[in-house]
């Protein structure tokens, strides 16, 4: 559960549903946050209710318990990859519809959730992120690579496979379908979709973040599907039998923040060690070793690096002089996620709720 769901789940029990259904990729996300909110408010009538999963997925291939990615263990499997591509690229049929993950959400039919039907969804998922960081330039390398090499001839199949299994539109495509799909079953009266620019509002000038091509190809590919989705939305909104309500909110700034604090400042997920170096066991700068984010500089001290830090959920941990640098008149703006639920929860208003 990100920065924007936590603070639209919020403002969408001030309203009080007969049940609040909070979605996350990962189980202890989706309960760490229906925990929080229940002891918030425990005085609320409404039902809140985890749910969990890759929404890109089938629903037969969700862990219901926090490892790795599920998306990971389908693509080391063979038969799996290759329904999954099937899945993405075959014309779309009553078995890959029913058997999708977002269609057993939107109809109830998830553990928990009694075949109740989503009448009102708020979809704050980063969809842009989650098919762009599938990174295909990374996959085509790599097959680019191999074709020149000895790989046996299932290796490069799985290589080739791998590619196709990262399309990006069709993704894309796909998932429009299936929601278009989902949504007309479960008689959804309203969809409101909080989306991205993908830049925080910075055009192509990102100097703080993303800048290893000043843009890179992923960020890019990332704003364009960000954009290709929303004309996706507005097609959906024309549509016979769609919700009556579809609207997105794009902020094009970036949303923070999680939380001030002062603590571990962590690198995908670990904290930094910190070590003791002393004049004669420093790392030259000329020397690459001394770019590695970890190494052996020096004596271990067993503790880690704390400091005060802002938490921006996706873009990481910055520093208050970071923050301060990256928020300048003229740099990238920021917008709070309370003020995007509260743009949400006014787009909503015209619908009714009985579940989120």
């Amino acid at each position: 559960m990100g920065l924007v769901g936590t603070a639209v789940c919020r403002a969408a029990l001030a309203h009080e549903p007969a049940r609040l259904v909070v979605a996350s990729l990962r189980r202890r996300q989706a309960d760490s946050a229906v925990e929080r909110l229940r002891a918030e408010l425990p005085k609320s009538g409404t039902r809140i209710v985890p749910a969990w999963g890759d929404v890109f997925l089938r629903a037969d291939w969700q862990s219901q318990n926090d490892g790795p990615h599920p998306r990971e263990a389908v693509l080391a499997d063979a038969a799996a990859r290759q329904r999954l591509i099937a899945d993405i690229l075959d014309e779309l049929s009553e078995e890959i519809i029913a058997a999708s993950l977002l269609t057993r959400l939107m109809l109830g039919q998830f553990p928990g959730l009694d075949k109740a039907p989503a009448h009102l969804i708020v979809d704050c998922m980063n969809t842009a992120t989650g098919v762009a960081y599938q990174n295909i330039y990374r996959q085509a390398q790599q097959l680019r690579g191999a074709l020149g090499g000895e790989l046996a001839s299932g290796e490069l199949g799985a290589r080739v496979e791998n590619l196709l299994a990262a399309l990006y539109i069709p993704q894309l495509v796909r998932h429009a379908r299936i929601y278009y799909e989902a949504m007309r079953r479960a008689g959804t009266q309203a969809l409101i979709k909080v989306g991205t620019s993908g830049t925080g509002g910075m055009g192509f000038n990102i100097p703080h973040t993303h800048g290893e091509e000043r843009p890179s190809r992923v960020l890019l590919s990332k704003s364009a599907l960000a954009g290709a989705q929303t004309l996706l939305l507005y097609l959906l909104a024309r549509t016979p039998k769609a919700p009556v309500i579809i609207k997105e909110i794009k902020p094009t700034a970036a949303i923070a923040w999680k939380e001030i604090a002062y603590g571990p400042i962590r690198r995908g997920g670990q904290p930094m060690a910190l070590s003791d170096c002393p004049p004669e066991a420093a790392v030259s700068a000329e020397t690459p070793a001394s770019l590695a984010p970890q190494g052996d500089f020096g004596r271990a001290t067993g503790q880690v690096l704390e400091s005060v830090y802002i938490d921006t959920g996706e873009n990481g941990l910055f520093s208050t002089a970071e923050f301060e640098t990256l928020t300048t008149l003229g740099q990238m703006e920021f917008i709070t996620p309370w003020e995007l639920a509260r743009t949400s929860s006014a787009r909503s208003s015209a619908a009714t709720p009985a579940m989120m």
